[in-house]
């Protein structure tokens, strides 16, 4: 996206960062301050919320599957107390239904990880009228099922035979892939 398609951050520079995985958070939060913003990292709903309460931002980034419930309350609280924000929603789960959901409740683009500070800015500071380009180097199709499997296996509490039902594949094709290295 060309500069000229970008907002400027503005004198209100203030973003909610919302994640629970904290190395992850803690490097888009530096991320985005060497870009200007004034962030406040948050990594529970409660937490999230409490920001808000305190002092809703111009910018939020919020993840959508949190351990402590779900993103979209903190974007629809947001919404409610700064109309004007622009609010980003990631997740490792690429679903069109999430993604509808979220727009409709307020957020103003939606991502799916793994996104990068620069994708996360540009999408923060697009014109509402500006459509966004198509990814520079997107995943393969190959790499996408293996992230896939990989997060059903840690929700499944590194399970295989549990991570296997829920993928509906069966247990040995599930070992052979888990002993292999991720796909380009």
């Amino acid at each position: 996206m060309a500069d000229k398609d970008l907002l400027e951050i503005g004198e209100d520079n203030t973003l909610l960062l919302l994640d629970d995985d904290e190395p992850f958070l803690r490097r888009l939060a530096r991320a985005m301050e060497k870009r200007g913003f004034e962030v406040t990292a948050a990594q529970s709903i409660a937490e999230g919320k409490g920001a808000v309460a305190n002092k809703p931002p111009a910018y939020a980034v919020v993840d959508l599957r949190l351990e402590d419930g779900n993103g979209l309350d903190v974007v629809e609280m947001l919404r409610e107390n700064r109309p004007d924000a622009r609010i980003v929603v990631l997740t490792g789960y690429g679903a069109i239904a999430t993604a509808v959901a979220a727009v409709k409740i307020g957020a103003t683009d939606y991502l799916s990880k793994p996104a990068d500070a620069n994708d996360i800015t540009n999408a923060l500071l697009a014109r509402p009228e500006d459509k966004p380009p198509p990814p520079e180097n997107p995943m393969s199709a190959d790499r996408v099922r293996w992230e896939h499997i990989q997060r059903v296996f840690e929700l499944c509490d590194r399970n295989v035979s549990e991570t296997a039902r829920r993928l509906n594949m069966h247990r040995r094709t599930l070992q052979r892939i888990l002993a292999k290295r991720s796909p380009r």
